[in-house]
């Protein structure tokens, strides 16, 4: 027998959710897998027109409302990444299993309750940044295990902050009719370019060479005061982070997250390796493009184009290439086809934990002016093309 259509329920209206989310879950061929349910803002006249524009059968102002009252069976959280640990909680207490848009939480304590009480419900989590899943990733993986640069010494990643969230049209065109403010971007919890932004370097970073084993940091802040909507939106958290990343054997990474207008020439959060023979730097090995899983697909994009190279991923195709952000639509499907197949993701909270734990011990180092020693770690493995399916063969 066929399985019912899943019942999702989206926590926060958004940017991330109107520019991507709801479009790309309410498109007609994922319908057999899964149906939005219900939506959920604080604004509840956005989360209603959105809900309209939609076709979403309900809309909620409260989080605790919507998991009461919808009869979900997978919720994704678009909310502020300070309340991910929170809602997060809710939403396994109320028996549905969870999707977690980066990043999973802020401290390495609030990912280890959440991991707990899923495992103790027999419930699912996928934490985005899904780098993991990227054929990308993988290949280079590949070619620094098999010695392509000889023996790594060091690398270097991270992303730029910018005032892209202050300049995302959807802010000052959101159903309902009113801005959606982007101040949590720059406050504690949560706040800031390496919860928000260098989380997809540190999680591919971390898909390519394992558990990082200690961190030593220098962080503080550029800019105290930003600009949104003609009014100054006061500034907390630091916006201008570099770490030391050390991975044993004398591999050494740097790890940015910056205020800066640029960041390093390159795929939007790629790393640099620099080894005794030879460089990897992005998607190129010595200056050559690499070979990978279905590169066919990003045929017409460059490798710094991020959006062209998402083609590759698993349920990214048809209408889903022209609709922005599939990784995270990727990421949400994931949970998707485990919850209905049994076909478990790489994208783990434990993944997740780990490089909040980077991030959390990273600030303490900044703090203290001693390296920390990383508590966490997790299995890093890469399933075969046929086990991601779910093939029986």
């Amino acid at each position: 027998m066929t399985s019912p259509p899943l019942r999702v329920g989206i926590a926060g209206v958004g940017t991330l959710s109107l520019r991507a989310v709801l479009p790309h879950l309410t498109q007609s061929d994922v319908a057999d897998r899964l149906t939005v349910a219900a939506v959920c803002d604080r604004d509840e006249a956005r989360a209603a027109a959105a809900a309209a524009s939609f076709g979403v059968p309900a809309a909620f102002a409260d989080l605790d409302e919507m998991l009461a009252s919808a009869d979900l069976d997978v919720v994704t959280l678009v909310t502020p990444i300070g309340l991910h640990a929170e809602h997060g909680r809710k939403v396994l207490e109320s028996g549905a299993h969870l999707h977690v848009n980066k990043t999973l939480s802020t401290t390495v304590a609030e990912a280890d309750e959440l991991i707990a009480l899923a495992r103790q419900r027999d419930l699912r989590i996928v934490a985005s940044p899904g780098e993991v899943l990227r054929p990308q990733v993988r290949a280079i993986r590949a070619l620094l295990e098999d010695g392509a640069i000889g023996r790594l010494a060091w690398g270097i990643c991270g992303c730029a902050f910018g005032d892209y969230h202050e300049e995302e049209p959807e802010r000052h065109d959101a159903p309902g009719g009113t801005t959606i403010d982007p101040s949590w971007y720059f406050r504690k919890p949560g706040g800031g370019p390496m919860y928000d932004m260098t989380v997809y370097a540190l999680h591919q970073l971390t898909a390519i060479l394992g558990p990082a084993r200690a961190v030593t940091a220098l962080s503080g802040q550029v800019l105290p005061v930003r600009r949104f909507a003609g009014r100054d939106v006061a500034v907390d958290a630091d916006d201008n982070t570099v770490l030391l990343l050390d991975f044993g054997d004398g591999r050494i990474v740097v790890a940015y997250g910056t205020a800066s207008a640029e960041m390093l020439p390159g795929d939007f959060g790629a790393t640099s390796f620099f080894g005794t023979t030879g460089t990897l730097t992005g998607l190129r090995l010595n200056g050559v493009e690499i070979d990978y899983d279905r590169k066919e697909r990003t045929i017409g994009a460059s490798s710094e184009d991020w959006e062209g190279q998402m083609r590759v991923l698993d349920h990214v195709s048809g209408p889903h290439l022209e609709i922005p952000e599939s990784h995270v639509f990727e990421d949400i499907m994931q949970l998707v086809r485990w919850v209905r197949d049994g076909v478990p993701s790489e994208a783990t909270a434990e993944h997740a934990r780990h490089v909040v734990d980077i991030i959390e011990s990273g600030y303490r180092a900044a703090e203290t002016g001693r390296t920390q020693q990383l508590a966490t770690t997790f299995d890093l493995v890469t399933l075969s093309r046929a086990d991601r399916r779910g093939d029986q063969s």
